[in-house]
Parts: structure tokens; sequence; C-alpha cells
């Protein structure tokens, strides 16, 4: 038996990065899984696992594409156990030349996306009568501040007290939510970003950087059973770079 034998999840940002490499480790962990992306890579997700994954365009600012994700994944495979939003955007811009268009597109993507997801995954775990997990992708940046991350940083930390929110809203009803805070890791978003920001490995107590499938394995079992009682948590997933002074 899997860790998620039985169950079924929804991964928005499933065409690539930390989004693919949870629908791989829920697979293998007996999973049903809804993988949702706006860029098309989410039928290559499916295509290389199988009939366990069915593919659904998504853009997660758009409700109605993400209320659509759910409905599939009800009438797919019965149900919806854990949402994972995992979608997201990046980039870097200096206070002062923010734009209007700017601020607008990191929340929508980074803040709302996150949002719609959890709104519509607790809809549809309520309308099935039973309790699940929500899993939010925030950022070290939702933590602290760094250079030209502003309204990033903004975002993710949305995320952090939006997260919160919904665990204290839901505990009584059986739906936990929790966040997970990844640091550097090696994705198609952050290729190159070692050569760009020099010393950025070196931050984490570890040394390096991270890889998708280590912050994948963390999504899997605060969505298992094995973490029913952990809910409102935020955690970094960054090599201990969050616990170091300088």
């Amino acid at each position: 038996m899997g860790l998620l034998e039985g169950k079924v999840a929804v991964i928005t940002g499933a065409g690539s990065g930390m989004g693919r490499a949870s629908c791989k480790v829920f697979v293998r962990e007996g999973a049903k899984v809804v993988a949702a992306d706006i860029s098309g890579g989410e039928k290559d997700t499916a295509a290389a696992l199988g009939a366990s994954v069915l593919p659904v365009h998504c853009d997660v600012t758009q409700e109605a594409e993400v209320e659509a994700v759910m409905r599939a994944a009800v009438e797919q495979f019965g149900r919806v156990d854990a949402v994972l939003n995992v979608a997201g955007i990046a980039g870097a811009a200096m206070l002062l030349d923010v734009t209007t268009e700017h601020y607008d597109r990191f929340m929508e993507v980074d803040l709302r996306g996150v949002f719609l997801g959890t709104k519509h995954g607790i809809r549809a775990m309520l309308a099935g009568g039973h309790g699940g997990a929500i899993v939010n992708w925030s950022s070290l940046a939702g933590l602290g501040a760094a250079i030209a991350t502003s309204v990033y940083s903004a975002a993710k930390a949305g995320v952090i007290s939006f997260t919160k929110a919904a665990a204290v809203e839901y505990g009584g009803r059986g739906i936990r939510a929790n966040c997970l805070c990844p640091g550097f890791i090696h994705t198609e978003m952050s290729a190159g970003g070692e050569k760009l920001m020099p010393g950025i490995l070196e931050k984490a107590a570890l040394g390096r950087g991270g890889q998708p499938e280590e912050v994948a394995e963390v999504g899997a079992f605060l969505a298992s059973d094995r973490a029913s009682y952990v809910s409102g948590a935020i955690i970094p997933v960054d090599g201990g770079w969050a616990a170091k002074l300088a």
C-alpha cells in the first residue's frame, strides 16, 4: 500500500517543476491525479505517468476553469481528497520600478490562483462528505525580504496568511491546510539562477539547491493520513536556509 493509496489529488502547475514532480510522487504512492496546467505540459506529464493521471488545461486565475478542474476530478475519479496549489510565477523588479501590470499579474497568479484552488478544493471536499488536505506553495520569499522581490514576497506572504485562515475556518470539518516554503529549487523556472545570483546555493545550510522531488515528497506526506494532526503549518523546504542568520 502506498502512502496515498485510494486518494484523489488535484495538482496545479503540473506541466513542469515541482508540480510535475508532485504528480510523479503521488502516482508512485497510489493516488489518482488530475494534472492541471496552462502550458500544455500537463499532457506530457499524463502521458509519462499513465492512466492514473487526467490532464486538464487550467488558467488558475480564472475561477470557472478552476471549478472545472475540480468537477473533472469528481467525474473521473469520484472525489477530491487533496489539492496542491503549486502553480506560480517568479520575477524581479525593484520597488520603484514595479508597474501596476507587474503587480496585478503576480497577485493574480501567485495569490488569487492559490485562493481559487483552495476555495473550490474545499468546496469539492465538503460536497463529497469527507475531509481532505490543502497543500499550498508559498516561498522563502513569503517569510522574508530580498532585493527586487517586493510584489512576489507580498503575494507569497499572502499565501501563508491565507493558508492559516483556511486551516482555522475548516479544520472543524476535517479539512487540513498547510503551506510549503521552498528555497532555491532546480526547476525550469529557476534555470540559470545560480549564475545570476552568485552564492545562492551556498545560502542553504546543506550547501546546495533542492530538487523538485524533494519538495514533492513533503507535499505527499502532508496530503497523507500520516499528517492527520498537521494543519496550519508553514514548512520551509530549503536545505536549512531559513535557519541561518547569515
